[in-house]
């Protein structure tokens, strides 16, 4: 699913129009019918107070006021009265909500004493839409406020008042707190965000029926990855094939007290679908490998506690390396070996991403594509010092195309940039995989893809959201809070099925 900007968002409703054709009335009646039916089904006999701006949001608000109007009497909807100019489709909903008899319709002026806001009802805000480009200022963002403290829940209708679709590093005006987003058609980019989390809560997409000829021909270097997409990169294994045709991956992993990455690494490499494995782990993990890990080759470094020996390269049809090797002087020449010498695809993370920090002239021994999976900290250490997410993905998608290389930044959202500029989001995982070892296991993943040919995109892209898609499972089975690295993994063969059985959901 392409993100587009306000202005694309806007020039996809006018083709809509258009060309459908459908009069502007009856695409915003299309998103109020979207809108009520979301709310219907998410609360129980619930009371509204809805918050109606100038423009075609405030449209939207005052149509799903009225729809919502036949289940109940108690809905108050506040018209606000910013500016001079009203848009016409929020003129003519208006005059047709006046014809409603149980909707308590009041007006409010600038300067006028702040509504009270009866406790437990549900709030739906409509102020301002995605069009908005200035900071929300003055008596509207005191009102904003006002709502904000009122202890309601609150619902936004496709971005939460006062937030910018795209980048809102300079907007510093009140901002609307909502619990639910019911985003139209498409996320804004600015929800993908952790600085905006307390804005936007959950969002929602809501299919309205804009244009898809229009969506495809925008232009935009930033996907949402869906589970759809997912599944059409999921390979087919053929029938006759052997373990040689899924690839031969080499992970060095492990360390004297951090043994346990190589184990979580591995076993999520295995139950990914690579052939065979060789782990290259330091002498003091070998009983520790060979019990855990029993499907797995061992090369036994020559040190008793760390990574410093690289290995025979020809072999290997993937390399991953990183997770618990530590950061000693002969890890880092061991890197800096492997990295010379190493011509197959490969994935780097942890710790041998903390060595390229802190040795950036290793950055130019990095082959074409590979790829580099660092969580935020480890980012802003590669790189420098990010105030918000927005900047952080800016820096991602310079570095990806000086290095050519492709860098999956992990998180909510986690986000796969490469070399040609493109950004795509996953949408799969949950706050349960904020857990320990669970990147050890994304690395364990993603090499086994490269093993088996995917491209480095492919592998990134599949990886991060066969990782998140596990680690749903896991949530949904056990509950959140009891999700950890191995669950994960023990969940990764019923996210491909899941994948190869969308169609029959």
């Amino acid at each position: 699913m392409k993100i587009l900007n306000a202005e694309q968002i806007r020039a996809c409703d006018r083709f809509t129009i258009e060309n459908e054709p459908i009069a502007s009335i009856d695409l915003m009646e299309r998103a109020a019918d979207a809108i009520a039916k979301w709310l219907i089904g998410h609360y129980n006999n619930p009371r509204f107070v809805f918050f109606a701006g100038a423009g075609n949001n405030g449209g939207d608000a005052l149509a799903v006021a009225r729809l919502l109007s036949r289940l109940s009497s108690e809905n108050i909807v506040y018209q606000l009265n910013i500016g001079s100019n009203q848009s016409p489709d929020l003129k003519l909903n208006l005059d047709r909500l006046r014809e409603i008899s149980n909707v308590q319709l009041v007006k409010i002026d600038k300067g006028d004493t702040f509504p009270t806001i009866p406790q437990g009802w549900i709030v739906v805000d409509g102020i301002f839409g995605s069009g908005l480009n200035r900071p929300v200022e003055g008596y509207w963002a005191e009102l904003i406020e006002h709502i904000n403290n009122s202890g309601n829940e609150i619902v936004a209708i496709d971005i939460p008042s006062g937030l910018f679709c795209t980048d809102n590093r300079q907007n510093t005006g009140a901002i609307i707190k909502a619990r639910h987003t019911l985003s139209l058609q498409m996320a804004k980019l600015s929800f993908l965000f952790a600085e905006n989390e307390p804005f936007v809560g959950q969002f929602h997409i809501l299919p309205i029926g804009i244009s898809q000829q229009a969506i495809d021909s925008a232009e935009t270097p930033f996907i949402l990855t869906q589970k759809a997409d997912l599944a059409r990169l999921v390979k087919p294994r053929p029938r006759f094939a052997h373990k040689g045709t899924f690839g031969h991956a080499l992970l060095s992993a492990g360390s004297y007290q951090m043994s346990g990455a190589a184990v979580l690494a591995a076993r999520a490499c295995l139950h990914t679908g690579c052939g065979l494995l060789t782990v290259h782990v330091p002498q003091s993990a070998y009983q520790i490998m060979q019990t855990a890990v029993p499907e797995a080759i061992l090369n036994i470094d020559d040190s008793q506690a760390e990574y410093c020996s690289a290995d025979r390269l020809q072999r290997f049809s993937a390399v991953g390396i990183g997770p618990g090797i530590g950061q000693s002087q002969q890890t880092r020449d061991g890197l800096a070996q492997l990295l010379k010498n190493c011509s197959a695809p490969m994935v780097i993370d942890a710790d041998a991403i903390n060595i390229l920090a802190d040795t950036p002239e290793l950055l130019n021994n990095l082959k074409p594509n590979t790829i580099l999976t660092p969580h935020p900290g480890e980012f802003d250490r590669l790189t420098h010092h990010h105030m918000t997410g927005y900047e952080r993905m800016l820096t991602q998608i310079e570095l990806a195309k000086r290095l050519n290389v492709i860098i999956v930044l992990k998180g909510a959202f986690t986000s796969v940039a490469t070399p040609d500029g493109t950004v795509r989001f996953n949408t799969t995982g949950n706050a349960g995989m904020a857990t320990a070892g669970s990147g050890d296991v994304l690395t364990g993943i993603i090499l086994s893809l490269l093993a088996q040919k995917y491209t480095s995109a492919e592998a990134a892209v599949l990886g991060v959201g066969i990782h998140g898609l596990a680690g749903d499972i896991a949530a949904r089975t056990d509950g959140m809070e009891f999700v950890t690295a191995s669950n994960i993994t023990d969940n990764l063969g019923k996210a491909f099925l899941k994948l190869k059985n969308l169609d029959n959901e």
